[in-house]
Formats: structure tokens, C-alpha cells, sequence
């Protein structure tokens, strides 16, 4: 049975959560005030109660062909454009569509739900020939909200291990790779030469969650997909759980759900709401 082994910053509680979930130690919630834009690649969520007032996502920051942990990441990353093809006025909606070569176009839609933000993925490959593209990235920049920087951020960043919940810093970690600094932790059932060509941890996740507390210690932030690659601790106070795809054969449709968590520091509640909506999540 998967315990909490909740640190030191995880003991302040407060409330809620959802895709991305957020509450107040009031009976607002900062999801009522959340607000999404897009632009030039650049997804920014802002709300009143939100620890360091803005988060901003590189959405998308690559999609990628298997084959990657030993190779050059230029070799690696698909050619791809997104465009916006609506926005709603009030910030609680946004659809995108990117297209990635050679014949793949993924449609997205992002709303704003009771303490959460939702994200709907939709990838189609119009070709006859199948398309080699095994997961992406969308990169979570979490400096202002746990208001650290790389030196430091890692002791308030965590995962789920057989361990239950665990900051970064006191798990074990591995320095050697194609490229270094970060850390790469890979679930179970994907293969380790196809994920993030930074060091690869030693360490197996036990859930598709990666996330952070806030600099006051009264939020929590993580993420999450229905199906995951690997999570990711990057090296520019940034965070990823990124999503598997699997490649798609000619004309074939695949969905695809993700989460962002922002909620009140309650592991136990984050652990509960990730299970309800991901109950077969990997």
C-alpha cells in the first residue's frame, strides 16, 4: 500500500483540488479567479490567490520521436506549430491545434472547471504511413511559486515512491547522461531508451505525479496524464510530467487527458483527487 511521507512543507493544509486545483484558506476559491491566455507558445495562467500571480507553461515545448536518451535532442524533436482557434473572453477557455510533420494534427482544449484546469487532447494522423511520435512536452515553470531558484528548488519539489510522497532532494540521483543537470524519473512499462536524454534516476515512480509546494507553504502545485513518459525535474526551475503517445498508425486517433494540480498543501487530498480521475493513470 502506497504510504504519505509527507516533509516538512507538506504540513501546512488548506483545501481542494483538480486539474489545475487551487484553494484559499477561506472559503474562496482561487480557481474562481483563474484565468487562461496563450500566445507565441506560451500558456500563462493568473489568478488573484495564485502563489507568484502568474504560471507559465511552454506549451508545447517539443513533441518527440523515440530512440532519445542518446541522442542529439535536434535529431529528437518533431517540427511543429500551434495556432489558437478560440478564446473565451473571460479566460475560462482556450482550443489549440498544433500540426506536426509530417501529417499529425493534435487538438486541444483547455477549460477552467471547479478547482481544477482540464486539459482534453485529441491526435490524429492523416498519412498512410505511420508517425514516430512517442510523447511531448509541456514545460511548467514554477519559480515564482515556490519562489526558489535552480540551485535550490528541487528541496520543494516531490514525487510518489513506494515511499509515498518524497521531495527531490532526498532521493538518490544520477549525473550521467547525453546531457547533464535535471533528473529524469521513468515509470514502469516504458522503455528507458526512448525519455528525456538528461540523467535518468534510479529511482521508479510509483504514480504519474510530480509536483511542488509554494513559497509560503500553503499550496501545492503537480501535474499529471493519463499516460505518462517520464516525469521530469528540468534545469530551468521547471517541472514536466510528460505524456506518452506511442506513435500513430496511418489515420489513426488517439485521446489523451492531463491535469495540472494547484491546491491547498494536502497531499492525501491530491493523492485521492488524482486517483478519482485517473484510475487507470500510469
Amino acid at each position: 500500500m502506497l504510504r504519505l511521507q509527507v516533509s516538512p512543507f507538506a504540513a501546512c493544509r488548506v483545501a481542494a483540488i483538480g486539474l489545475v486545483l487551487i484553494s484559499s484558506m477561506t472559503n474562496l476559491s482561487a480557481a474562481d479567479s483563474l484565468k487562461l491566455a496563450w500566445e507565441k507558445n506560451v500558456l500563462k495562467i493568473t489568478g488573484e490567490q495564485l502563489p507568484g500571480g502568474t504560471i507559465e507553461v511552454w506549451w508545447l515545448e517539443a513533441f518527440c520521436r523515440r530512440g532519445s536518451t542518446r541522442r542529439a535532442w535536434g535529431e529528437t524533436t518533431i517540427p511543429h506549430t500551434t495556432e489558437i482557434l478560440s478564446a473565451d473572453p473571460n479566460g475560462q477557455r482556450l482550443r489549440l491545434r498544433s500540426k506536426v510533420q509530417p501529417s499529425v494534427e493534435v487538438l486541444q482544449e483547455l477549460r477552467v472547471v471547479k478547482e481544477a484546469i482540464t486539459f482534453d487532447f485529441e491526435l490524429k494522423n492523416s498519412s498512410d504511413e505511420p508517425v514516430d511520435l512517442e510523447w511531448f512536452e509541456p514545460c511548467i515553470h514554477v519559480d515564482r511559486f515556490t519562489g526558489r531558484n535552480q540551485t535550490n528548488y528541487v528541496e520543494r519539489c516531490f514525487i510518489f515512491t513506494e515511499r509515498g510522497l518524497t521531495t527531490l532532494d532526498q532521493l538518490p540521483r544520477n549525473e550521467e547522461a547525453l546531457y547533464r543537470g535535471g533528473q529524469v524519473y521513468v515509470p514502469k512499462g516504458i522503455n528507458h531508451d526512448d525519455v528525456n536524454p538528461r540523467p535518468i534516476s534510479p529511482v521508479t515512480p510509483a504514480n504519474g505525479l510530480i509536483g511542488c509546494f509554494s513559497a509560503d507553504n500553503q499550496f501545492l502545485l503537480a501535474t499529471a496524464w493519463d499516460q505518462t513518459q517520464h516525469l521530469f525535474q528540468g534545469v530551468i526551475v521547471c517541472i514536466h510530467s510528460d505524456p506518452h503517445v506511442g506513435g500513430l498508425q496511418p489515420h489513426e486517433t488517439k485521446k489523451l487527458r492531463g491535469r495540472i494540480y494547484l491546491m491547498a498543501n494536502d497531499p492525501a487530498k491530491l493523492l485521492k483527487q488524482y486517483r478519482r480521475y485517473f484510475p487507470r493513470g500510469r
